[in-house]
């Protein structure tokens, strides 16, 4: 049923919705499983629930939210109002920056969405929620299954990734599995600076010695295992990065520290050209921007016989979308870089619809063309010191 469908007798299909949900007639409907490209090659299963299934856990949701919202901890940014992906990339730069911190544990959860324990989910959800009701409905949608090509499977781990409600149960998951975890670990078992910033499923902690930053990570692995979650191997690093980690490497003859991604960002040990202080670099992922930039060829083939009008005004929006997320202070060569490629894209784009296009658009008049359509690569946010300290000036007043 389409939304459309469901509008045109409204009132009486909620009313019937209200009253099987109160009855317990209500039955959760499996999630319709679709795959969608991964940057990195791979494929994420999605899982979209079906219409009245969506309006129940939107109802759920913001019961929840209400009640998780005093209890998530302040390092905790992914998924929550008024938080973004900047607000926890400024705090990682300024904890990096003004903190003692010497190595930094970048960490990755396999498959987390698909490894979610329910009986765990619900003993966590119990701490805080009385209501039977309402875990009946949670333990409905995490049961309720998938459906792909027609087939239903049985689901008894995991949580749809892409429900309206898995968001706000994953954090709720990482709160007690995690965050309360690593909170009470610095506090008890770490005598120096250690620094925590969680989006969602993605974290980084920062460590001032190593001694500390090992034992974490095994007390980590086995604290995981409890729950039913695994670190991937591959992807786990403990590397030196930090304010003294240039020196120290370049005193021990090694080449310059390593550097870590986070939330779409490749994040480097640099100094600042003024005065030569640690400073930490953001530059936007190579692999994820050739991974746009190749979704870009593949549309403006696509689009090739389009005006030019038209495919300016989409290739703009496109454009001014993924320099509102990259154009961050140290990133200019990359945002200027990305919008070259497009403008080259666009030009073979254009050169391919006849031969005669070969010799009339020259890069000159291709450069004139996207100036009139393409944004001017500009860096549009602050630094992190100031945009932070607005911040915490905000929650203050």
């Amino acid at each position: 049923m389409t939304w459309h469908e469901y509008e045109r007798n409204l009132e009486a299909n909620i009313t019937d919705l209200h009253g099987r949900i109160h009855r317990g007639a209500y039955r959760a409907k499996p999630s319709r499983r679709v795959w969608i490209p991964k940057p990195d090659g791979r494929q994420r299963p999605l899982g979209i629930a079906s219409l009245e299934d969506k309006i129940v856990q939107q109802a759920v949701y913001w019961v929840l939210k209400s009640i998780y919202e005093q209890d998530l901890l302040g390092f905790s940014y992914g998924f929550r109002p008024g938080i973004g992906q900047h607000q926890a990339l400024d705090a990682l730069s300024v904890a990096i920056t003004s903190k003692r911190v010497n190595w930094i544990l970048d960490a990755d959860i396999k498959g987390f969405f698909d490894a979610i324990d329910h009986e765990w989910m619900i003993k966590f959800l119990e701490h805080r929620i009385g209501d039977r009701r309402i875990l009946r409905l949670i333990r409905k949608w995490l049961r309720a299954g998938v459906s792909e090509d027609g087939e239903w499977s049985e689901t008894t781990v995991g949580a749809p990734q892409g429900s309206v409600i898995s968001p706000l149960l994953s954090n709720v998951y990482l709160h007690y599995v995690f965050d309360l975890w690593i909170e009470w670990w610095r506090n008890h078992r770490c005598r120096g600076d250690v620094i925590v910033v969680r989006y969602a499923d993605d974290f980084v902690i920062g460590f001032q010695h190593e001694h500390e930053a090992t034992a974490c990570l095994e007390a980590l692995r086995a604290r995981f295992a409890q729950f039913g979650l695994e670190l991937h191997e591959g992807k786990t690093r403990l590397i030196e990065f930090g304010r003294y980690a240039i020196e120290r490497r370049k005193g021990r003859g090694k080449k310059r520290p390593e550097s870590f991604d986070f939330l779409g960002f490749t994040h480097k040990c640099a100094k600042t050209r003024a005065h030569g202080r640690f400073t930490v670099h953001r530059h936007s992922m190579a692999k994820r921007m050739r991974a746009t930039l190749r979704a870009i060829k593949e549309k403006l083939r696509w689009r090739m016989h389009d005006p030019l009008g038209e495919t300016g005004r989409w290739l703009g929006s496109v454009v001014r979308g993924w320099l509102q997320y990259h154009a961050v202070p140290s990133n200019s060569q990359r945002i200027n870089r990305f919008v070259d490629e497009v403008t080259r894209l666009w030009l073979h784009a254009i050169r391919r619809r006849s031969q005669r296009g070969r010799k009339r658009w020259t890069w000159e008049r291709m450069c004139l063309v996207a100036r009139r359509y393409l944004p001017r690569p500009r860096i549009i946010h602050p630094y992190p010191d100031q945009a932070f300290r607005a911040r915490l000036a905000a929650r203050a007043v």
